[in-house]
C-alpha cells in the first residue's frame, strides 16, 4: 500500500463520525448523479484519520502494511456500512421503517467489530481495546462500525437532521439551543438556498 498521505480534503460538519461517513457519497439525492468521496482505501484511511477515528500513528501503519488487495475488500466493506446506516437513519428521518435486510446487515457488521475487542485492565480501569500488537486492515471498519452503533442505539438519534437543500441532505447533528439547524453548512447550502429563494421571488415580482 502507497505510504503517501491522500489530500483529499472533507467537510467535516455532522459532528458524529458515523455521519461524516454517509455523507461521503455526496450528492446522494441530486438527479444528475452522486460523487463518490471515498475512492480508494487510502481515502478511507485519510477520512478516519482526519475525522478523529484512527490517530496518525495507525494511519500510517495501515499506508505501510495493508496491500492493495486486502485494503480494495475492506473499502468494499465500509461502503457497504455506509449505505446501510444511510439506509436505517434517512428511514428514521422519513419515519418509515427500515428495510429488513439493512438491520440483518448492520446487526452482522457491529458483531463482527465488536468480536475483534479485548477486555483491559488499564491505568483506569478496564476498557474495551483492539488486540495488541496487530494491525489489522480491517481496523477503520470496525471502528466505525461501532460508532454507527453508539449512535443508532443512544438518544443522540433523535437529534439526526439532514440539510435543507433537498439535493445534498447531507447528515448531521442538531445541537443548536432550540435544535433549529437547517444546513450542513450555512456557508455552502444555506447560503445557496437562500440566492435560489431569492431569484425565484424577484422572478414572481418581474
Amino acid at each position: 500500500m502507497p505510504s503517501e498521505l491522500e489530500d483529499r480534503t472533507f467537510e467535516l460538519i455532522a459532528g458524529d463520525a458515523s455521519l461524516d461517513l454517509v455523507n461521503t457519497l455526496d450528492w446522494r439525492f441530486r438527479q444528475s448523479g452522486t460523487e463518490e468521496l471515498i475512492g480508494s482505501y487510502g481515502e478511507l484511511i485519510g477520512f478516519c484519520e482526519r475525522s478523529g477515528v484512527l490517530t496518525a500513528k495507525q494511519a500510517r501503519s495501515l499506508r505501510r502494511e495493508v496491500s492493495a488487495s486486502s485494503g480494495e475488500k475492506v473499502l468494499r466493506a465500509a461502503r457497504e456500512l455506509r449505505e446501510a446506516a444511510a439506509e436505517l437513519l434517512y428511514a428514521e428521518l422519513e419515519e418509515r421503517k427500515p428495510g429488513a435486510a439493512t438491520i440483518i446487515k448492520l446487526e452482522r457488521m457491529f458483531k463482527d467489530a465488536h468480536q475483534q475487542q479485548r477486555l483491559r485492565r488499564g491505568e483506569m480501569g478496564v476498557r474495551w481495546d483492539w488486540r495488541e500488537g496487530e494491525i489489522e486492515p480491517e481496523l477503520p471498519l470496525w471502528i466505525l462500525a461501532l460508532r454507527a452503533e453508539a449512535l443508532m442505539t443512544s438518544e443522540r438519534l433523535q437529534e439526526v437532521r439532514e440539510c435543507g437543500n433537498p439535493e445534498c441532505r447531507w447528515l448531521f447533528l442538531d445541537t443548536s439551543k432550540n435544535h433549529t439547524r437547517r444546513w450542513c453548512d450555512m456557508k455552502i447550502c444555506g447560503n445557496r438556498m437562500k440566492a435560489r429563494r431569492f431569484k425565484a421571488l424577484r422572478r414572481v415580482e418581474a
